[in-house]
Order: C-alpha cells, then structure tokens, then sequence
C-alpha cells in the first residue's frame, strides 16, 4: 500500500503482509487527572487477511474504541497499529482518511443512510468522494445492490424500506469500494431475530467468496457464532481470544 500526500490515489503493492491488522502494546487514554479514562490497556491484537472477527465485551469494555482505532476515526495514545505494513499512528489526519476512504467500508447499527436520497445515491455516496465518474459509480452501485439482492429497490428511499433492507443499503454501500476491511459496529443491533439471521449470512458470504476481512461488534452470543473467532474485553483489556470452529 502506498499513502500519496494530497493526491486521492492510493497504490495497492502487489506484496501483502499476512496479518492485515497488529497492535502492539496499544493503550488509549481520555481526559486527564480524575477525570482520565483508560479505555483500551496495553492491547495487542492480530487479524489475518480474510479472517472474520467478532469483538464482544460489556459497555466501557473497550471493543467499541478498539473498532474506532482499526477504522482510523481515532489513534492510539501509546503503541503501534500496524495496517498492511502502514503506520497508522504516523499518519496525518489526511491520510487517514484516504486510508479508511480506499481500504474500510463501515456498516453501523443505525444504518446512517441519507433519508431524502434513493438506496442507489445512497450507496453511490463513497463514490462521489473517490470522483469516479456518474455513469460508472451508476453501474456499480447497481451491480453491488443486486449483490445483496436490492435492485429492484434502487429507486426507493429508506423510508420505503425495512430495516433489514436498509442494512443491506448499508452493506452494499460499505463494500461499492471494494474494501479490504469491513467493520460492523452491532449490525443486527435493531433488527429482529430473522432478519438479523439474513444480515449475518451475507456477511459471512462476503468474507467467505470475496475473502473480505470482518471485524465485528456484537452482544448478542448467537451474532457472534457466524464469525470464525471470537474476542471478549473487559476493562480495556482482552481476557479470550478464542476460535469458533465454524
């Protein structure tokens, strides 16, 4: 990978490292005096390319800031994270954006899609940020939501949708880039139990025939299954790093 100072390419070398995430000795720290917090604590962490993940962990356990630092929207206060042989704590703001612009999609419990604008300009949004020309990001916007099996809704807006439907938007919008990484913050967090289910197949055939790497945050045991390895936090600290047999 290669990260080019104001310009919005970003060059993929053909030569990965197997590990696609490493943290090492990883801590992160808010406030300071009575008020600090200490929210992750001397993690260290490897993700393989193509590995699906599950982060579980009570409230203030330290998945969620551990998410927020592999997805770039926050850096470590001591240690290192390694993202496919880039630095990422010696990256400007900038380029941490090109990073998680060109290698991240992010899917989110709330689904974050744009209420005014159809499940196609929805997913077409990370386009018009790459500048990929209208026609193109047209036809892969298109291609990615027959991918999870809403063409026929391309022209309907979220509040034509269900909430299953609109996490599909969600996912389709997060890989149109065709990112490395995909993070999920408690995707199935306000669905019901079968669409949940529907949710969490496809995004296990994501990362089993494309071989997209899953980091996933979830509560909820069943959730965690479809993932091949499990990680359980506690008090910023990881306490299981287990394998799911699947």
């Amino acid at each position: 990978m290669h990260l080019q100072p104001g310009n919005e390419n970003i060059e993929r070398t053909s030569q990965t490292s197997e590990n696609l995430i490493q943290f090492r000795d990883v801590t992160k720290v808010y406030g300071s005096g009575m008020a600090t917090v200490r929210a992750l604590d001397h993690v260290n962490l490897e993700i393989q390319q193509g590995e699906f993940v599950a982060m579980m962990g009570p409230s203030g356990s330290g998945k969620s800031t551990c998410l927020n630092i592999i997805g770039c929207i926050d850096t470590p206060t001591t240690g290192t994270y390694n993202f496919d042989g880039v630095h990422v704590e010696d990256l400007s703001r900038n380029h941490r954006a090109l990073l998680r612009r060109h290698f991240i999609g992010f899917v989110f419990q709330g689904f974050n899609l744009l209420n005014r604008t159809s499940a196609l300009e929805n997913v077409e949004l990370p386009m018009i940020y790459r500048k990929i020309p209208r026609r193109l990001r047209h036809d892969l916007a298109l291609k990615v939501l027959s991918s999870v099996k809403l063409e026929k809704w391309a022209h309907h807006t979220p509040s034509e949708l269900s909430g299953g439907q609109q996490q599909r938007v969600a996912i389709a919008r997060a890989l149109v880039g065709k990112p490395r990484l995909l993070l999920a913050d408690e995707p199935t967090g306000n669905l019901d139990s079968e669409r949940s289910r529907e949710i969490m197949e496809m995004l296990l055939e994501f990362n089993t025939k494309e071989g997209i790497t899953v980091v996933m945050v979830t509560h909820e045991a069943e959730m965690a299954a479809y993932a091949q390895r499990r990680i359980q936090f506690q008090d910023g600290r990881i306490t299981t790093d287990s394998k799911n047999g699947r």
